[in-house]
């Protein structure tokens, strides 16, 4: 399915996105097919287009919410309001659904030969954390992370025939998403700078979806300096080019 979004600035188009379809930022790719630079008479835009195979449950935030995402909890009594908080410092299993989700990653490390502990991280609405610890974390974690980002898919499908598709696993191992992701915005201003210098573009490594949507926003502000993605499938490559200042 395919869809359109406009925003003031490529985060504010995916929030956007994510908060109207009712998905997590890594259930969909990002196209970016359309960016107008501030001017002096005329405001930036950013227009992008969704990719994504997960079901859409299109959502509209109430105006009086005190300025937090509420979403509908279709599980209690009611229908309560349960609103979007993060909860951390609480490693241990507080219902089935995590138990197993904790086993299944334990189980799995220990039979690719390479055990570990794994804890629960962070909790949130519609989304779940887990870290790995383990002697072996730099096996587990792999060459920009594709090992764990393995796992971490495994995990959603185990999750999803647990009938909990709505719920996306999030894993993490030694802080390596952390790590990753302040090491993309140092390689971004890196290359916006080699870009400029030589009024050229420079083709970056495959990528997946998120850290590819970390590139492109991260440059998004900087006006003689383009990305887009190229390439088929999952891992794509992210081009930075120079396009010159517009008046």
């Amino acid at each position: 399915m395919v869809y359109e979004f406009e925003g003031r600035t490529e985060k504010e188009a995916i929030d956007r996105a994510a908060e109207e379809l009712g998905l997590e930022k890594d259930d969909f790719d990002v196209e970016i097919i359309e960016t107008v630079k501030q001017g002096l008479f005329k405001k930036g835009s950013v227009k992008i287009r969704i990719h994504t195979d997960k079901p859409v449950e299109v959502y509209k935030p109430e105006k009086e919410t005190g300025g937090r995402n509420v979403t509908q909890d279709s599980g209690t009594e009611g229908g309560d309001v349960r609103f979007s908080q993060a909860v951390y410092g609480d490693p241990e299993a507080k219902n089935d659904f995590e138990q197993k989700i904790i086993d299944f990653i334990t189980g799995l490390i220990e039979r690719m030969g390479y055990p570990g502990k794994a804890s629960i991280l962070f909790r949130e609405e519609k989304k779940l954390g887990l870290k790995i610890d383990s002697e072996y974390s730099s096996i587990l974690i792999g060459k920009k992370g594709k090992n764990l980002d393995a796992i971490q898919l495994l995990a959603n499908i185990y999750g999803g025939r647990q009938g909990r598709e709505d719920t996306r696993i999030i894993l993490d191992s030694e802080n390596y998403r952390i790590r990753r992701e302040e090491s993309l915005v140092r390689l971004a201003y890196s290359v916006a700078d080699r870009v400029r210098e030589n009024r050229g573009s420079i083709l970056l490594e495959p990528m997946n979806p998120f850290d590819r949507r970390l590139i492109h926003t991260t440059l998004n502000d900087i006006a003689d300096v383009e990305t887009k993605s190229e390439g088929e499938g999952l891992y794509k490559q992210v081009r930075v080019y120079y396009r010159g200042l517009r008046g």
